[in-house]
């Protein structure tokens, strides 16, 4: 059997495709893949910040239409720019190991974020590092910055930003990790729901590409990402939340914390629970920081748009 799938056209999308495919084949040797590059609305809209252009599945609602055409058998997406509405007919069928979750600094000059001048310019088209990056440094200029991995350091590598932010586990995919000046702990800047990890998606009705993407899937990693894309999805959904979630399954039971951040940093409600059962582990927290006043900084986020 012949598996094609889908993928985005930047150097990461393939990478993360590529890395799919090498882990299928070792699992099931002899297996022929193929890709098939689709250039999605988020890659053709470069000019234009992310949050400013709106709608849901910005990087993935094409590669889902191949697949309901029948024309490829799979997709490979980051998870974290994975809406967390079911699309019908499509399910996720393998969450391979996840790989590492952190957000990092890239500065021109090697410095840290507490070393950047006042009022440094920093490049990001995210709502949460936004958010995280203002609670540290509320003197910062933050900046939209869009492109893929290797446009976004030559710019900030010619001093039109001072610093960008970005995914290690990106930058470490694609060997730059030279480029890291600083990683942030999650105590300073929780990631977003699902970052780290690769999502593959198939057809419902495919049995075979089902059983084959079995392989490769990992429980562990699952289970951490559905309780982090729970706690999104009970928040509103949506990747331009400033919402920050990670969960690690140890033992039997998962550890969640998440947050939610006012868009200047000034407010943070941030918590913690434990459970075993994801969905219901995501929902719980999503209610305890609701509780908390959650609901009046994503209603302070809305008004700002």
């Amino acid at each position: 059997m012949q598996l094609t799938f889908a993928t985005r056209p930047s150097a990461l999308a393939r990478w993360q495709t590529g890395r799919v495919i090498q882990l299928l084949q070792t699992a099931h040797p002899g297996l022929d893949c193929s890709e098939y590059v689709i250039a999605t609305r988020g890659d053709r809209s470069i000019a234009e910040p992310l949050p400013e252009i709106g709608g849901k599945g910005l990087f993935t609602s094409e590669l889902e239409d191949a697949l309901l055409s029948g024309k490829v058998h799979a997709a490979v997406h980051s998870l974290k720019d994975l809406p967390v509405e079911d699309v019908p007919g499509i399910v996720i069928a393998s969450i391979p190991e996840r790989q590492l979750v952190h957000d990092v600094l890239v500065s021109a000059n090697g410095q840290s974020l507490s070393d950047l001048p006042e009022g440094a310019r920093v490049g990001t088209c995210s709502m949460r590092r936004t958010a995280q990056l203002l609670a540290q440094r509320p003197d910062l200029t933050i900046l939209p910055v869009r492109g893929n991995v290797d446009t976004r350091l030559r710019k900030v590598l010619s001093g039109e930003y001072d610093a960008i932010v970005l995914a290690q586990a990106g930058l470490i995919r694609l060997g730059l990790q030279e480029y890291i000046s600083e990683v942030f702990p999650l105590e300073i800047m929780l990631p977003a729901p699902g970052q780290g990890a690769l999502a593959v998606q198939c057809r419902a009705d495919d049995p075979e590409t089902l059983e084959l993407l079995a392989a490769i899937h990992d429980p562990l990693t699952a289970a951490a990402v559905a309780a982090e894309r729970a706690f999104l999805s009970h928040l509103g959904g949506g990747c331009s939340l400033p919402v920050g979630a990670f969960a690690e399954k140890n033992n039997g039971t998962i550890i969640l914390t998440g947050a939610v951040i006012s868009l200047d940093g000034k407010q943070a409600i941030r918590l913690s629970a434990v459970d075993k059962e994801p969905q219901k582990l995501g929902e719980r927290l999503a209610e305890l920081v609701l509780e908390r006043g959650a609901a009046e900084l994503l209603k302070a986020r809305v008004a700002s748009q």
